[in-house]
């Protein structure tokens, strides 16, 4: 399995002529998979040799708008890439429970309409992952928009199962922030050696 990462951003707070904010990119055999997406993320994928239409999963650490409001912009600029495709497979969202909700506003309130499907995967925060008086409960949010599922935090392990596939598992864990933020952890599942079982009787 071939990885490779490209920091597309590693500023704060907000971007300036030379750096981003947060976003990089996960290259996984012709695939593109962002993690954050801060404002300016369009153009640092601009500069680099990335192409933003090979971006098939998005995951976001936490809600705050150096991390998240580059998104509305770059699903509306894949979406002028893009033709309508009914047998296309849906760029999968995931983040922080809201995060549905602040697509569906953003889209909606610029007339923003996607010609391509996507899912919105929210990972439901505990309120120990913020100052207590920070945390808020958007559970009670409509969930009308696009599909996707809410998912909780398995007590077994302490972390929520994003994918898994022969290759790897994608898991995101709890991290404390002033708002619920989460990490992303890819493992490689273990793959069989290939042994020459003749060459080492040759050796002896």
């Amino acid at each position: 399995m071939s990885l490779d990462i490209t920091f597309l951003g590693t500023g704060s707070a907000y971007p300036s002529p030379s750096r981003g904010t947060a976003a990089l990119v996960l290259r996984r055999e012709g695939q593109c998979w962002l993690f954050d997406c801060g404002e300016g993320t369009q153009t640092q994928l601009m500069r680099s040799p990335l192409r933003a239409a090979r971006i098939t999963k998005i995951f976001i650490t936490h809600l705050h708008g150096d991390h998240v409001f580059g998104l509305p912009g770059l699903l509306c600029t894949l979406s002028l890439q893009s033709g309508p495709d009914a047998s296309r497979a849906p760029v999968d969202i995931f983040g922080p429970l809201g995060l549905r909700s602040f697509l569906r506003t953003s889209l909606e309130l610029s007339h923003s309409e996607l010609l391509f499907p996507y899912a919105v995967h929210e990972l439901v925060p505990t309120r120990d992952q913020c100052p207590a008086e920070e945390f808020r409960d958007f559970s009670g949010l409509d969930l009308g928009g696009p599909p996707g599922r809410i998912l909780h935090l398995d007590p077994g392990d302490g972390s929520y199962l994003l994918l898994e596939d022969e290759q790897l598992v994608l898991r995101a864990f709890r991290l404390f922030h002033r708002v619920p933020s989460f990490g992303f952890v890819l493992e490689e599942k273990p793959r069989p050696g290939r042994l020459n079982v003749q060459k080492l009787k040759d050796l002896g």
